[in-house]
């Protein structure tokens, strides 16, 4: 293990959260995942879903990790609307890597309940469809699937 992976293990906030050793507001824990309050709160009951094992972003996933995260992903989002039944939506969001807003460099997974159009959050899409040739999209698209496995 080189001694930059020890550091960033060691000083990992979410592996201290996991590890019990920083409090936090825990809504779910299972063999695979650890599920807490984001203290933003961005919305009521804005959770944040970590896998146990550390990984720094979705490109460390393997596919066995990622079928144990992303598996609870519903389970975790049906209890936040449950409980709170003016929810009308939810946005799940991974940010990886800096320029994406990853703020933590251990993967996690937002879930934010939605209550009405002026939560305090937004996400904007630009539209570039009319930018993109037919040719310029079939090139897009066989440069990511050539690269596939």
């Amino acid at each position: 293990m080189s001694r930059k992976w020890a550091i960033s293990l060691t000083d990992c906030i979410f592996c201290k959260i996991i590890n019990q050793e920083i409090p936090s507001y825990k809504v779910y824990e299972d063999e695979a995942v650890y599920a807490f309050l984001d203290l933003s709160q961005v919305t009521p009951g804005h959770t944040l879903v970590v896998p146990k094992k550390h990984v720094t972003d979705i490109f460390e996933y393997d596919e066995d990790l990622a079928k144990e995260v992303f598996s609870r992903i519903p389970k975790i989002a049906r209890a936040i609307e449950k409980a709170f039944p003016d929810c009308q939506g939810m946005n799940i969001l991974n940010n990886n890597k800096e320029l994406a807003y990853q703020s933590v460099f251990h993967s996690h997974i937002h879930l934010i309940p939605r209550y009405s159009k002026e939560d305090d959050f937004s996400i904007h899409f630009g539209n570039h469809q009319d930018e993109l040739t037919e040719s310029e999209m079939t090139a897009i698209a066989k440069k990511i699937t050539d690269t596939l496995a």
